[in-house]
C-alpha cells in the first residue's frame, strides 16, 4: 500500500495516536487512493507503544537520527538516475553540467525546446518521479500536497507546536518553519519529537537561507529542507563585486557551490530527507544577476545549476520551485523550467507559490492568477498561498485552488468532455516570453456625438453588469459611486478605477426620467452602455452599443438598431473557424468572450485567439465570466484561475463579471474593485497602491499584519506605486524586486526603508517608520495628497 505506484496522501491532521498511557496500539490512517485522488482503499498500519517509545528516546539521543528508522515513512533511497556510478564527483570540475544555454551548446547538444506540458489541449499532470517526505509523497502519481509556513519564532518551541497542530488540524499535508541558526535547529529537533510525543506526524520544512552548516545540522529533526539558490552559498559579498563578462569567468565559481551544497546533499541523501531547490525572482544572487540578468531564465539557471550538483551524487529526492511577487514572472519562470526538464529528461515536482501575495482577496487573487495558471496547464505537485495572515487562513485558498485543479483534469470525466468537446486548433503560444495582444481602442467619428475613445481602456477595460434596479430615482447617486464615478452637483465623471463601460440586459422603460438621465449622463462622461440588439430594438436607447450574438450579426450584415453608433459582438466558442474570421469584416467595437458551459474555456478561449491571430482580427476582447458564487475569496480564486490564465497568456483586453442566478450576492461596488484587481494582478491596469507584503515567519521582527494595516491605509491612494513590507532581511531587498520602496525589519523595533533595491534610510524606530516612508515617497515624487471629499467637489464643479 505505499508502492510508489500508488497514490497516497496521508491525513496527517488525524494520523495521530492517543497518548500511549491509553492505548498499547497505535493506528496511523492513511487513504490509499487511485490516479488523480480518486479513493480506492484504506490501509490501517499499525505501531506498538515500544516502536513509538524508541522512536521518542532515539531523538534525544546525541548523534542519532531518530528519523532514519521510522517504519513506512522512509523507505530507503529510490534512484532512477542515468548515473550509475561506483563513486560520485568530488570536485566541481568532474560533475556533468547542463550545458550553456547562452553559448548555444544546449539546443545543438540536446535539441530545442519543444514542449512545456504533457498536452496542450488536456489538462494533463506532467509526469515526475515521487520524492519523499515522511508520510507525504509528492509527484503526479500522488494527489497535490497542500502545505503553509509558521508564522511563530521557531526557537519559541511550545507556540510553533501548538500552530503546527493547528495547521495540521485544518488539513495542511506539510509546515514550513524559518531556521536562522543553531538554535532554531535545535528548537527544530525538540518540536518534532513534540509533535510526535501529541501523536502529529505532519511532516516539516526547514526554511534555509545563508547557512549551509546549519542546513546540515536541522536535515537531523526534519523531513525537508528549502535552499534558496540565490543566498545558500550563492550570497557572498564578494559576488556583489564581481562582474561576469564571459561564460569561463562565470562556471568557475561553481567550486565554491559545490563545496558548499555537496555535505547537505549527501546528508539528505543518506537520511532520505526531500529538498526544496527554491529559486525566488527577487533573491537571485548578484552572480547570477550580472550573466543572466533579472529574468525568468536566470531563475531557471540558478536551479538547474544546483540540481545538476544533486544528480551528481545521485541524489533524486527533490522538487523545484520558480516564486515570484509578479504573477506574470512566475508564471513564466515556471513554464520554461517545465520545458527545460522536458528537453533535459527530468521529472522533478513542481511546487507552486507566488511569494509576498499580500492579504485579503487580493491576495487570494494574485495566488489564483499564478498558481491556477500553472495548474492548468497540469504544472504542480505541491501548493502554498502565502497571506498576510495566520498560517490557518491560507488553507481554504490552497484547497480550493487544489480541488479546482483535479476537477480540470482530464481523467475527469466531465472535464475530458470539455476539453474534447472543442474544435480542433493549432497553439502557437511561446511560452518563452510574454507578450499582450492589444486590441485597437474604439476611434471617435463625427457623427457619433460622444466621445466613443474611452468606451474602453488600451491598458484593460472593466465592464459593470448593471440591472434596471440599480437605476431607481433613490438609488442613482449610489450607483454613480458604485461604478467609481466621482460627483460634483449630482454630475458623474469618470476616475482612475471608474467602469469603463457598463452593461444592461434589459433596460428602464423610457417613461422612467430618471433612470434614463442617469444613463445619458454616463455616456456623457464616456461610459460606454451596451444592451442587446433585441433590447434596443423594442426601446431605442441613444448612443447605445448594440450587443448581438455573432451569427446574429453576420446575418443582419452588423446593421445597428435605432440609437446605436456600435456594434459589439458575443462569441460562444462553439463556432466554426470561418464564422469566427467574419468578425474582421463586421468591425465590431468589442467582442465579449462567454464559452458555452459545454466546452473548455480555456482551450475555446485559446483558440478564438488563434484564429484571430490568423487572420489579422485586432478587434478588443473583453472576457464575459458568469458566475453563481455566493463568497467573495472563492469568487477571487474563480476570476483568477479561469480569467487569469488567459490574461496571463496576453490574452484579452479586460473582463465583464455578471451574477446569474436568484439572488445577487455581490454590490456592483465589489465586483469593479475586484475586476480591476484581476487586471493589476496580470500587470495590466494599475488603479491603487500594489503591496508585496511578506507572509510573515519566525524571522519577522515587528507585527505584519498590523504594519501592513497600517502603511496601507496611509499609502494605498497612490495607483502606480510599489510598496514591500518585509518582515526581515531575508525578505527584504531580495524579494521586493518589483518594489518602488520597501519597508524592511532589521532590528527588533528597527525598520531600514528602501528605493528600490537601496537602502536609503536605517534603523528608524517602529513609530516612527511609516511617517519616515511617506516622507521618502515625497522625496521622490511620488506623493500625491489624499483629497477630502470636499476638495474633490469643488474641483469637479469647477470642471464642469
Amino acid at each position: 500500500g505505499n508502492k510508489e505506484s500508488d497514490q497516497v496522501r496521508v491525513d496527517t491532521k488525524n494520523t495521530k495516536p492517543k497518548p500511549i498511557k491509553k492505548r498499547s496500539s497505535q493506528n496511523f490512517r492513511c487513504a490509499c487512493v487511485g490516479k488523480f485522488g480518486i479513493a480506492k482503499k484504506k490501509i490501517m498500519p499499525k505501531f506498538s507503544t515500544i516502536a513509538v517509545a524508541a522512536l521518542l528516546i532515539a531523538s534525544t539521543t546525541k548523534n542519532v537520527d531518530a528519523f532514519g528508522s521510522l517504519p513506512s515513512f522512509a523507505g530507503g533511497v529510490k534512484s532512477s538516475s542515468a548515473l550509475h556510478m561506483s563513486s560520485y564527483p568530488t570536485s566541481h570540475k568532474d560533475v556533468l553540467w547542463t550545458p550553456s544555454i547562452k553559448t548555444g551548446a544546449r539546443d545543438t547538444e540536446i535539441g530545442p525546446i519543444t514542449n512545456y506540458c504533457e498536452d496542450l489541449y488536456q489538462v494533463m499532470r506532467r509526469k515526475t518521479r515521487t520524492v519523499e517526505c515522511g508520510p507525504i509523497k509528492f509527484g503526479s502519481e500522488h494527489p497535490i500536497v497542500r502545505q503553509t509556513m509558521a508564522t511563530t519564532n521557531t526557537a519559541d518551541v511550545d507556540a510553533t507546536i501548538e500552530q503546527v497542530i493547528r495547521c495540521a488540524d485544518k488539513g495542511f499535508d506539510l509546515v514550513r518553519i524559518t531556521v536562522q541558526g543553531k538554535r532554531e535547529a535545535n528548537a527544530s529537533m525538540q518540536i518534532r519529537e513534540g509533535l510526535f510525543k501529541k501523536g502529529y506526524t505532519i511532516p516539516l520544512c526547514a526554511d534555509m537561507h545563508f547557512q549551509p552548516v546549519i542546513a546540515q545540522l536541522v536535515a537531523d529533526a526534519v523531513e525537508k529542507i528549502r535552499i534558496n539558490p540565490g543566498n545558500f552559498a550563492d550570497g557572498r559579498k564578494d559576488f556583489e563585486e564581481k562582474v561576469y563578462e564571459s561564460e569561463d569567468d562565470y562556471v568557475k565559481e561553481r567550486e565554491y557551490l559545490f563545496d558548499s551544497f555537496v555535505p547537505l546533499v549527501e546528508k539528505c541523501k543518506r537520511l532520505n530527507r526531500a529538498m526544496r531547490i527554491g529559486t525566488n525572482h527577487g533573491s537571485l544572487s548578484s552572480r547570477v544577476l550580472s550573466f543572466y540578468g533579472d529574468t525568468p531564465r536566470g531563475m531557471v539557471e540558478s536551479a538547474i545549476e544546483f540540481a545538476d550538483i544533486c544528480r551528481s551524487q545521485d541524489y533524486h529526492n527533490f522538487v523545484f520551485s520558480m516564486k515570484a511577487s509578479n504573477p506574470l514572472v512566475m508564471v513564466q519562470s515556471y513554464r520554461l523550467l517545465a520545458a527545460e526538464q522536458y528537453r533535459l529528461g527530468w521529472d522533478y515536482p513542481l511546487h507552486l507559490g507566488v511569494t509576498e501575495a499580500g492579504e485579503g482577496e487580493d491576495g487570494r487573487m494574485k495566488s489564483a492568477i499564478g498558481i491556477g495558471t500553472l495548474l492548468a496547464d497540469g504544472l504542480g505537485d505541491t501548493v502554498r498561498v502565502s497571506l498576510t495572515e495566520d498560517p490557518e487562513f491560507e488553507y481554504e485558498p490552497c484547497n480550493q485552488l487544489a480541488k479546482m485543479a483535479e476537477a480540470r483534469l482530464a481523467t475527469n470525466e466531465d472535464a475530458a468532455a470539455r476539453q474534447k468537446a472543442v474544435k480542433t486548433y493549432v497553439d502557437t503560444r511561446d511560452i518563452t516570453k510574454y507578450e499582450r495582444r492589444s486590441g485597437a481602442q474604439p476611434i471617435s467619428e463625427e457623427s457619433d456625438g460622444v466621445n466613443v475613445e474611452r468606451f474602453l481602456s488600451p491598458f484593460g477595460s472593466v465592464i459593470s453588469a448593471v440591472t434596471p434596479e440599480m437605476l431607481s430615482e433613490e438609488n442613482i447617486k449610489y450607483f454613480y459611486n458604485e461604478l467609481g464615478c466621482k460627483t460634483a452637483v449630482g454630475m458623474p465623471f469618470k476616475d482612475l478605477a471608474t467602469s469603463d463601460s457598463i452593461f444592461l440586459r434589459s433596460l428602464p422603460p423610457k417613461e422612467n426620467v430618471a433612470a434614463r438621465t442617469a444613463l445619458r449622463r454616463l455616456v456623457e462622461v464616456s461610459t460606454g452602455i451596451i444592451v442587446p440588439a433585441e433590447e434596443l430594438e423594442k426601446d431605442p436607447l441613444p448612443y447605445a452599443v448594440a450587443l448581438m450574438d455573432l451569427d446574429e450579426a453576420i446575418e443582419k450584415d452588423g446593421k445597428l438598431p435605432e440609437g446605436a453608433i456600435r456594434l459589439a459582438v458575443t462569441i460562444h466558442g462553439t463556432e466554426d473557424d470561418a464564422t469566427i474570421a467574419k468578425v474582421k469584416d463586421l468591425k465590431p467595437m468589442v467582442v465579449l468572450l462567454r464559452t458555452e458551459p459545454s466546452i473548455s474555456n480555456l482551450h475555446a478561449s485559446r483558440r478564438v485567439f488563434e484564429i484571430f491571430k490568423s487572420n489579422d482580427i485586432d478587434t478588443a476582447v473583453i472576457h464575459h465570466y458568469q458566475t453563481e458564487s455566493s463568497d467573495s475569496n472563492d469568487l477571487a480564486l474563480e476570476i483568477g484561475t479561469r480569467i487569469g490564465s488567459l490574461l496571463t497568456d496576453g490574452d484579452g483586453d479586460g473582463i465583464l463579471v455578471e451574477q446569474i442566478g436568484q439572488k445577487q450576492h455581490f454590490s456592483l461596488d465589489f465586483l469593479r474593485k475586484t475586476s480591476f484587481s484581476l487586471l493589476q494582478g496580470c500587470r495590466m491596469r494599475s488603479t491603487k497602491t500594489e503591496f508585496v507584503s511578506c507572509p510573515s515567519c519566525g524571522r519577522t521582527l515587528f507585527d505584519l499584519q498590523e504594519t501592513t494595516a497600517r502603511i496601507q491605509d496611509a499609502t494605498g491612494h497612490l495607483p502606480g506605486v510599489t510598496v514591500a513590507v518585509m518582515g526581515c532581511i531575508v525578505n527584504g531587498p531580495g524579494e521586493m524586486a518589483d518594489a518602488d520602496f520597501g519597508y524592511v525589519g532589521t532590528l527588533p523595533g528597527k525598520v531600514d526603508l528602501y528605493y528600490g533595491k537601496e537602502v536609503v534610510k536605517k534603523s528608524i524606530p517602529n513609530d516612527d517608520a511609516v511617517d519616515a516612508l511617506i516622507d521618502l515617497i515625497k522625496e521622490y515624487d511620488m506623493w500625491v495628497d489624499k483629497e477630502t471629499e470636499e476638495e474633490e467637489e469643488e474641483a469637479l464643479t469647477a470642471a464642469a
